[in-house]
């Protein structure tokens, strides 16, 4: 245990009102109350009054659920469920029930919410290689998240993804823990506040999640929900700094992962949840699960209920059976299996969190001051500022003088991407995947397409052509917009890194063209790195945008000469992931023995820089028995749609 020392937590006092009223708190609960705080049920599965019946400590907004499950809920929908649940909370238990709290997956922009600001997802984040910018998108975040009444983030992921086969690649900033570790902190800061600071879970400001504690992107194969089989060291190293920094800027929960380390869950590792957690870095929140995380610690329901508060898991993520599990773990506090002094123990913490975000004293969520502001969910600073975060996040991986392009010529624009914001915001956006929206769901955002058009419509102009046919006139450049449908989860597990195995389309697109001699530019919308020689092998230009979210213009201020007086473009963006050479080539990470990507970690062209020509690169797949997708089964819950 000592090498995970020294503690790296804060000491956070409550204030002298606060501290009475936590002590007053933790004294009048009963056991059943005491376990109803551990307890944390999704929005579609419980009413506001079973919430104040049992106590419950918290409920969430699991991915695509929404008020009266209408994804296109207003804010003031948003406003007045939390003031309902608020209202039930503190009318139980004769008046001094405790304020329930309510914490949402807001990990790019607060994103289940319609016409809110949908940021980069990390792995974007993580090129641009920027930490104000951190600290500005989780300030933005927060006061869209607090706008809604809403109390918690379930961000940010912290994970350090080692094998791009992982579906959630794209929720990490970079394969290195360096980046990591430094946005930890801006992000936790700028979403709780500065510890310490008169507004620290002030207005504005919500509680932080790092997530998920420990090893996650260290499953063998990359699987989601698999076995981190690595050694303490490597789980030290590589995947504790991110977590660490989180800590010392004053997180407040921490969320369990889903993964095993050398065959144990880690929702049941004593260990780590506890002697290192709570013991070695002496982190004194709480520790929620991930959605029904512990029910993969044993067979038997009520086991898993004890084994997992046991290890130190002291909220449980229920989702929807919320009632067996209150049940189950209650039985196990009365057999004596959970001792009541771990009860005891976890709703302290859970208490404690909440008296320092001030739930005890700031009373309705449409009473307060950071609240039930419209304006605020979408407004035209946060879409500046996340049109900036793509801008960025750009990475430019080839350039054969055909960029930047000028506004006077006439463009085509191609691709099933060129005008899907849906596409370019990726998973963990409206819907739990991502998927079943259109650009209707996304009030104000703008489309790459639409961001061309604007750029071209003084002197120019530009067609969209989604198959990338043109009539008697050849255009004077295309560009064509293409990459993976959206996912989340394991639901984005793959079996190799080829994006034309999977979708063969926008390669014919890019041959076409590059037939009839158009200079073409690809954009490429990624959640990984992805082997795509055959493309780059088509393309005068290769630009990856990762998933930018809702401000597509980003892309086409980067792509255009500048206008009259303005500045002209750039590049910034640098691979925070090595690229792969050919679709097996993973794992594939900077340090590593016999490093040979095609991209190394760091690489990104800026205009003024003569790189290299590319050669034409080979475009076998390396593998004719290469394993295809379907042979990755789904290991993941499901979120209630």
């Amino acid at each position: 245990m000592a090498r995970w020392g020294p503690a790296t937590t804060k000491t956070l006092r409550l204030g002298e009102a606060d501290a009475r009223t936590f002590a007053r708190h933790l004294k009048l609960l009963s056991l059943d109350q005491k376990v109803g705080q551990m307890v944390q049920a999704e929005i579609a599965s419980v009413t506001p009054a079973e919430a104040g019946s049992y106590g419950l400590g918290s409920i969430l907004n699991g991915g695509g659920s929404s008020p009266g499950a209408d994804k296109h809920a207003s804010v003031s929908d948003w406003v007045e469920l939390a003031d309902t649940f608020h209202d039930a909370s503190t009318r139980a238990n004769d008046g001094n029930g405790v304020p329930i709290l309510w914490g949402t997956d807001a990990v790019h922009g607060h994103s289940n919410v319609y016409g809110a600001t949908v940021f980069p997802h990390n792995i974007g984040l993580g090129a641009a290689r920027n930490p104000d910018l951190i600290a500005a998108i989780g300030a933005a975040t927060a006061r869209e998240v607090a706008a809604t009444g809403i109390d918690w983030t379930f961000a940010p992921t912290l994970a350090v993804p080692r094998d791009d086969r992982w579906g959630r690649t794209y929720e990490g900033y970079a394969e290195h823990p360096a980046i990591v570790a430094e946005y930890a902190s801006r992000m936790v800061a700028s979403l709780q506040g500065e510890p310490g600071t008169e507004g620290f879970l002030g207005p504005g400001r919500v509680i932080a999640t790092a997530k998920h504690f420990i090893g996650e992107g260290a499953t063998v194969g990359g699987r989601d929900q698999g076995d981190a089989d690595c050694s303490e060291e490597t789980l030290l190293a590589l995947h504790s700094p991110g977590h660490r920094a989180a800590l010392a800027a004053g997180v407040q929960t921490v969320m369990a992962a889903y993964n095993s380390w050398c065959g144990e869950k880690v929702h049941g590792h004593h260990y780590l949840l506890t002697e290192v957690l709570k013991g070695a870095l002496g982190f004194d929140g709480f520790v929620v699960s991930d959605w029904n995380g512990y029910q993969q610690v044993a067979e038997d329901h009520g086991e898993a209920c004890a084994r997992t508060v046991n290890a130190g898991v002291d909220m449980l993520m229920v989702g929807e059976d919320w009632r067996r599990t209150y049940r189950d773990l209650l039985q196990q506090v009365r057999s004596g299996v959970v001792a009541e002094t771990r009860i005891d123990d976890a709703v302290s913490r859970i208490l404690l969190v909440k008296a320092r975000a001030g739930l005890f004293h700031k009373g309705r969520p449409s009473s307060r001051p950071d609240a039930g502001e419209v304006s605020v969910v979408g407004q035209s600073e946060h879409r500046a500022l996340a049109r900036q975060a793509v801008r960025e996040s750009l990475v430019l991986l080839k350039n054969d003088g055909v960029l930047p392009l000028r506004r006077d010529m006439r463009v085509l624009v191609a691709g099933d991407g060129a005008h899907n914001v849906g596409k370019q915001c990726g998973g963990w956006t409206l819907t739990w995947q991502g998927t079943d929206n259109d650009n209707a769901d996304f009030p104000n955002a703008t489309s790459i397409f639409d961001g061309i058009q604007s750029a071209v419509a003084k002197s120019g102009s530009a067609v969209l052509a989604p198959d990338g046919r043109f009539g008697d006139a050849k255009p004077d450049a295309a560009i064509v917009v293409f990459g993976e449908d959206p996912y989340a989860e394991g639901d984005g597990d793959r079996a190799h890194l080829s994006h034309c195995r999977a979708n063969a389309k926008p390669l014919a697109i890019l041959r076409r063209l590059q037939a009839f001699g158009v200079p073409t530019v690809s954009v490429f919308l990624t959640g990984r790195p992805m082997w795509i020689n055959p493309e780059l092998n088509a393309s005068d230009a290769f630009v990856v945008a990762w998933l930018p979210g809702s401000e597509g213009a980003g892309v086409a201020d980067v792509l255009f000469q500048a206008r009259a007086g303005e500045q002209e473009p750039d590049f910034h963006g640098r691979l925070s992931f090595s690229w792969p050479g050919h679709a097996l080539q993973t794992p594939l990470n900077v340090g590593d023995t016999n490093y040979d990507p095609l991209f190394p970690y760091g690489f990104g062209l800026r205009y003024g820089e003569k790189a290299p020509p590319l050669e034409h690169l080979e475009e076998s797949d390396t593998a004719a028995d290469m394993p295809e997708d379907a042979a990755r089964p789904r290991t993941n819950p499901t979120y209630p749609r």
